[in-house]
């Protein structure tokens, strides 16, 4: 059975990407946020099983956001998905609680870590 995803990205063609993606693989895509702030909130309300959560975003970063998920649902499930160097931001991504870091191009990758959590 699928999982209900909050996608997180600024870029609106990124969102609709993996938003294809995990459709493509009978999830469901419950909400789309373009900065942080937005997930928070749409945290809230929706209550998904899965964030993707970008890094870098105008008005609160994917980081910032992940933590005040994290502080308001310490089981949130959140997987940051960026373009950034993998070396220095998946240990960030580890310490601040998030279940992994995908390089947001490797759809399969993508849809392997979420088949797991």
């Amino acid at each position: 059975m699928g999982k209900k995803i909050l996608v997180v990205d600024d870029s609106s063609i990124m969102r609709k990407m993996i938003k294809q993606t995990l459709l493509d693989e009978r999830h469901t895509v419950v909400g789309e946020a373009k900065n942080g702030k937005e997930a928070v909130q749409m945290y809230k309300a929706l209550k998904p099983d899965v964030v993707t959560m970008d890094i870098t975003m105008r008005e609160m970063d994917g980081f910032e956001a992940a933590k005040e998920i994290l502080s308001f649902d310490p089981a949130a499930r959140i997987i940051f998905l960026s373009n950034l160097d993998e070396d220095k931001y998946s240990e960030d991504a580890k310490r601040l609680g998030a279940r992994g870091y995908v390089n947001k191009h490797n759809t399969k990758a993508i849809v392997d870590l979420i088949e797991k959590l």
